[in-house]
C-alpha cells in the first residue's frame, strides 16, 4: 500500500492515557502546596477596567509588548492587536492560519505546510516570548498556540528596547501566569483537565493547575501546563505527535524585590506539506493532473536517486540544478524559457505514460518517510526590584534552543542545532510634574546566538511524483541529512550583540503624548563554511551562497572549512506621538528606523555575507492612524495608513526568513462588546508587497511552471522530471507584487453568550482571488472561510465543539511564493470538526 494510515503508524490511546497519567502527576506533586494558607484574591484595582462579556478582546489593559511602556493599545502609537486566551478558548484557535480572522495585516502563506511564523504585512514575521525574541522559525515547528494567555500581533518592528527587529512585524507570545490581581497570589489552587478530538483521528489532552504554595514560611506562585497530541490527518503520510510542557514560578524574595522564572518544552514530530505538484490553472479550477512516470536515474539500485545519478542524467547535462544550459538551440522568442525550446538533449526530463486523472486533496508532496521533528527549549528568569512607577530595575534572562532535522523524499532535507542566550537590565523610572507625566527606560543587553545548520536544495525535483501513485525508486531523492554530505550549505558560527537602548515617554496634561527612543547594537560574527560536507559542482556556475572564491584559497579547501568573521554597530531609533482629541478620538504617527542581522531559516549567517559587509541590514517604518474609544470603553475602532521597506535592499537576504521588500497598505479594526451577551469584531487590510531588488534588476531569478512553459511552446510534460529555471522579466503585469497576499482582506467574528452557560461563535474572513507565483501563471479563486463554534459551561465543565470551514469552501494557498510558487501550491483543509470537553475544580 502506497500511502498507509497515518493513524495506524501508533497507538492513539496508549499514548494519551500514558499522558494522563504524567499530566496527573504534575498535579500530584503540587498537592502539598495546596494545604498552605494564601491570601484571598485581591478585587481588581480602583483605575482597572473590567468590560463583562468582552472575552478580553477589548484594550482596556496595559500591553508593554509594543513600545515597552504600560500603556493600553488605544493610548500606543503603533497599529497593534491583542488576542486573549478566552478568546483562543471560543473561536477554537488551534494555529497561526486562524489568527486571520482576529487581526488585521495577519494573512501567511503556506511555508510547506508548517504555521510556524506568522506573515504580517506581507513579509514573516519573527515570534517574542514575554518580550524576549525567540530565534526565527519560518517551518521548523509549529508555534504553540494553545500554551498562551495572550498573543500580541505587533505591525511593524519593534521599539528600540525590545529591537533589533525584522520589517513585518511580531507576535508576542504570553505564556500562562501564576500571578493574581496587583501583586497578589491566588487565594487557592485551580486546576483543569480538557480532551479536545478533532477529524482525522486527533487527539489531544491537555492540563493546567495554578495556584499559591509555600516552602516553609516562604509564599510562591506557580503555573503548571501540558498537553499531548496525537493525530492523524486529511493528507496522506502526515501525521502530528507534540508533547509540550510549560511551567512558571513567582515569588517575592523581598518587600521589592521579586523573581519570575519558568520555561517551555515542545517534543514536536510531524512532517512538511509540500501540496500539488505539476500545477497548472487546470488542476486548480477542476482538479485535472497529468500523470506520468519519471525515466529510471537509479543506477546503483539502492532505490534512491543520489546527487550524482541526478547530474550524470541527460548525458551530463544534469536536470536542471540552478541554471543549467537547457537546450540552448534555437533561442525562444518568449523571454520566459529562453533556450527551452529544442528539448532533445533532455530526454531524461521527460515523462512516460503521460495521461490525466483528477487529483484528491489528499494526495500531496509527502513520503511515507519523510520526517519534521523539532525539539525546542525555552526557558527565562526574571529578577525585579522596585516599582515601576518610581525606580525599577529588572534583570531578564532568557534561553531559546532547537533541534531540528527535516527530510522530505522530493529532495530537500535540512537539519539546524542553534540555539540564542541573551541578558537584558532595564531600569525604568517615572516623574510627575506640573505639566505632565515623564516616564524612562534605559536597557543594556547582551545577547549571544550560536548556530550549526546545513541544508540540501540544490536537487529538488517537484515534479518527478506522481502524486497518483506516490514515490517510488523514480522520484525518491538520496539525501544529504542520509548520507551527510552535499550539503547546499553547511554553516557553523556564532554571532554576539552587545547594545543599549533608551525609550522616553512624556505624556503632557494638555493631552499630546510623545514617546522617542534610540538603540545601539556592536555586532559581531564567526561564519564557518565547512567545505568538505558541501556539493561543490551544481552545473553551469557556483551557487550564490557557496562561499565566494575568496573564501575558497588552496589552504581553505585543504584543510576542509572557511571562516568569516567581521564586526559592525548599528542604530535603531522611533519617534511616535498622539494627541487624544474630543469625542475619544486619539490620531497618532510613528516615524522608525530597525537594523537586525541576516540570518536563516536555523539562525545561521552566511559567510558569503559576512564577507561582504552586508549580514546586517535595517528597515524604515512610516506609520499614521487615529484610535478611538467609547460607549465606556466596550466600542474599540483604530485605522492605520503604513509604508515600510528595507532600506537597503540591495543587500543580501533570506528568502525564508528576512525578504528585502517595499510594503504599503491599510489596516482597519472595531471590537465591540454591545453588552454582556454579545461581542462583534470586524477587520480589514488593503497590502501591497513589492520587491525592490526585482524591480532594480528588471528580472527575477525562478522555477519554471507548466503554464509558463506552455506559453512559451513547450510541453511541460518534457521537464517534470527535472527543474526547469532562470529569469524571468518584469513586465507591466508583473510588477514585482509579492504574491499569495491578497491585496484586500475582510475578517469578523461575533460570539453571543446566553446566560445559561451556552455560547455561539462565528469568525469569517474572505480572501479574493490573487496570483500563486511571481510570473502569473497560476491564480488561486476567491473564498470564503467560516468558522462555527457551539459551547456550554458550568462551574465546573465545560463543552465546546467547533466546525472549521463550515462551507466546505474548496480553497488553496501559496508556496514559498519567492521560489517555487509556479510548481507547488497546497490543497487546504476541507470541512472539519472540533470538539472538547473540559473539567475544572
Amino acid at each position: 500500500m502506497l500511502y498507509p494510515n497515518s493513524s495506524a503508524q501508533f497507538s492513539a490511546p496508549r499514548r494519551l492515557v500514558k499522558g494522563l497519567v504524567a499530566l496527573l502527576g504534575c498535579t500530584a506533586l503540587t498537592a502539598p502546596a495546596f494545604a498552605q494558607e494564601a491570601p484571598a484574591d485581591e478585587p481588581p484595582a480602583k483605575d482597572e477596567i473590567v468590560v463583562v462579556g468582552s472575552l478580553g478582546a477589548l484594550p482596556v489593559k496595559g500591553v508593554g509588548s509594543v513600545l515597552g511602556f504600560d500603556k493600553t493599545l488605544v493610548e500606543t502609537p503603533r497599529s497593534a492587536s491583542t488576542v486573549s486566551k478566552e478568546q483562543i478558548d471560543r473561536f477554537g484557535i488551534t494555529d497561526i492560519h486562524d489568527l486571520v480572522s482576529q487581526a488585521p495585516g495577519t494573512f501567511t502563506n503556506s511555508f510547506f505546510g508548517v504555521s510556524g511564523s506568522l506573515d504580517i504585512r506581507g513579509t514573516p514575521g519573527e515570534v517574542y516570548f514575554r518580550g524576549m525574541r525567540r530565534l526565527d522559525n519560518p517551518g521548523n515547528y509549529p508555534t504553540p498556540i494553545g500554551a498562551a494567555d495572550r498573543i500580541d500581533i505587533v505591525r511593524g518592528p519593534a521599539s528600540p528596547i525590545m529591537g533589533p527587529s525584522k520589517t513585518g512585524g511580531y507576535i508576542n507570545f504570553v505564556p500562562k501566569s501564576a500571578r493574581a490581581g496587583k501583586g497578589a497570589y491566588l487565594a487557592e489552587p485551580k486546576a483543569e483537565f480538557e480532551y479536545t478530538r478533532s477529524s482525522w483521528d486527533g487527539n489531544v489532552l491537555s492540563a493546567s493547575v495554578v495556584g499559591p504554595g509555600k516552602i516553609g514560611g516562604h509564599e510562591f506562585g506557580y503555573s503548571l501546563y501540558g498537553s499531548i497530541t496525537d493525530a492523524g490527518s486529511y493528507y496522506r503520510n502526515i501525521f502530528t505527535r507534540q508533547t509540550l510542557l510549560q511551567a512558571s514560578f513567582v515569588t517575592d524574595l523581598t518587600n521589592d524585590l521579586r523573581l519570575e522564572f519558568g520555561g517551555m518544552y515542545q517534543n514536536f514530530k510531524g512532517v512538511q506539506n509540500g501540496g500539488w505538484n505539476r500545477v497548472t490553472q487546470e488542476l486548480i479550477d477542476k482538479g485535472t493532473y497529468t500523470t506520468g512516470q519519471a525515466k529510471p536515474l537509479d543506477t546503483d539500485g539502492d532505490g534512491k536517486i543520489s546527487q550524482d545519478e541526478a547530474r550524470a542524467a541527460n548525458g551530463g547535462l544534469g536536470l536542471g540544478t540552478f541554471g543549467g544550459a537547457f537546450c540552448t538551440t534555437p533561442p525562444f522568442a518568449d523571454p520566459f524559457a529562453s533556450g527551452l525550446k529544442d528539448c532533445t538533449a533532455y530526454p531524461d526530463s521527460a515523462l512516460t505514460n503521460v495521461g490525466t486523472a483528477t487529483l484528491s486533496f489528499r494526495n500531496t508532496l509527502t513520503g511515507p518517510n519523510d520526517k519534521l521533528n523539532s525539539i525546542v527549549k525555552t526557558a527565562y528568569a526574571d529578577l525585579i526590584w522596585g516599582d515601576p512607577d518610581t525606580l525599577e530595575i529588572k534583570n531578564q534572562f532568557f534561553y531559546d534552543g532547537y533541534s531540528n532535522l527535516n527530510e522530505n523524499a522530493y529532495g530537500f532535507s535540512q537539519f539546524a542545532d542553534s540555539y540564542v542566550i541573551e541578558d537584558k537590565i532595564v531600569l525604568s523610572t517615572k516623574f510627575k510634574t506640573d505639566v505632565g507625566t515623564i516616564s524612562l527606560q534605559a536597557s543594556p543587553a547582551i545577547r549571544y546566538t550560536n548556530f550549526k545548520h546545513a541544508d540540501d536544495f540544490g536537487y529538488e525535483f517537484f515534479g518527478r511524483v506522481d502524486l497518483t501513485q506516490g514515490y517510488t525508486p523514480l522520484s525518491t531523492r538520496l539525501l544529504s541529512t542520509q548520507t551527510d554530505s552535499g550539503y547546499s550549505s553547511y554553516f557553523r558560527g556564532h554571532y554576539t550583540d552587545a547594545s543599549f537602548g533608551v525609550i522616553s515617554d512624556f505624556d503632557f496634561n494638555f493631552g499630546l503624548d510623545v514617546t522617542a527612543g534610540a538603540r545601539y547594537d556592536h555586532l559581531s560574527v564567526s561564519s564557518t563554511a565547512q567545505l568538505n560536507k558541501m556539493d561543490q559542482s551544481f552545473g553551469t556556475f557556483v551557487l550564490v551562497n557557496l562561499p565566494t572564491p575568496e573564501l575558497r584559497t588552496p589552504e581553505q579547501l585543504a584543510r576542509g572549512y572557511s571562516t568569516a568573521t567581521d564586526s559592525q554597530g548599528a542604530w535603531s531609533w522611533s519617534v511616535s506621538a498622539n494627541y487624544k482629541l474630543p469625542f475619544g478620538l486619539i490620531p497618532y504617527g510613528t516615524i522608525a528606523r530597525q537594523s537586525v542581522i541576516l540570518v536563516g531559516q536555523g539562525a545561521e549567517v552566511d559567510p558569503n555575507n559576512v564577507f561582504n559587509g552586508s549580514w546586517v541590514t535595517a528597515s524604515k517604518l512610516y506609520e499614521g492612524g487615529i484610535k478611538g474609544s467609547w460607549l465606556d470603553n466596550r466600542l474599540y475602532a483604530a485605522l492605520s495608513i503604513y509604508k515600510q521597506d528595507r532600506v537597503d535592499y540591495a543587500t543580501g537576504g533570506s528568502l525564508t526568513v528576512n525578504q528585502a521588500v517595499k510594503t504599503t497598505g491599510i489596516e482597519g479594526e472595531v471590537r465591540w462588546s454591545v453588552d454582556k451577551h454579545l461581542l462583534v469584531t470586524g477587520a480589514y487590510t488593503h497590502t501591497k508587497v513589492l520587491y525592490p531588488s526585482f524591480l532594480a534588476g528588471g528580472a527575477f531569478f525562478y522555477y519554471y511552471g507548466a503554464d509558463l512553459l506552455k506559453a512559451a511552446g513547450v510541453n511541460p510534460a518534457q521537464f517534470y522530471g527535472g527543474a526547469p529555471n532562470g529569469l524571468v522579466p518584469l513586465t507591466p503585469a508583473r510588477d514585482g507584487t509579492r504574491p499569495g497576499i491578497p491585496r484586500n482582506l475582510f475578517s469578523g467574528t461575533a460570539t453571543y453568550a446566553f446566560n445559561n452557560g451556552i455560547a455561539l461563535s462565528v469568525s469569517a474572513s474572505h480572501v479574493p482571488s490573487v496570483w500563486a507565483d511571481y510570473p502569473h501563471t497560476v491564480k488561486l479563486p476567491a473564498y470564503t472561510l467560516v468558522d462555527l463554534g457551539l459551547s456550554y459551561d458550568t462551574d465546573h465543565w465545560g463543552f465546546r465543539v467547533n466546525v472549521k470551514n463550515a462551507l466546505n469552501e474548496r480553497y488553496f494557498r501559496a508556496n514559498f511564493v519567492e521560489l517555487y510558487a509556479s510548481q507547488n501550491v497546497l490543497p487546504e483543509l476541507p470541512r472539519s470538526f472540533q470538539a472538547s470537553v473540559k473539567y475544572k475544580f
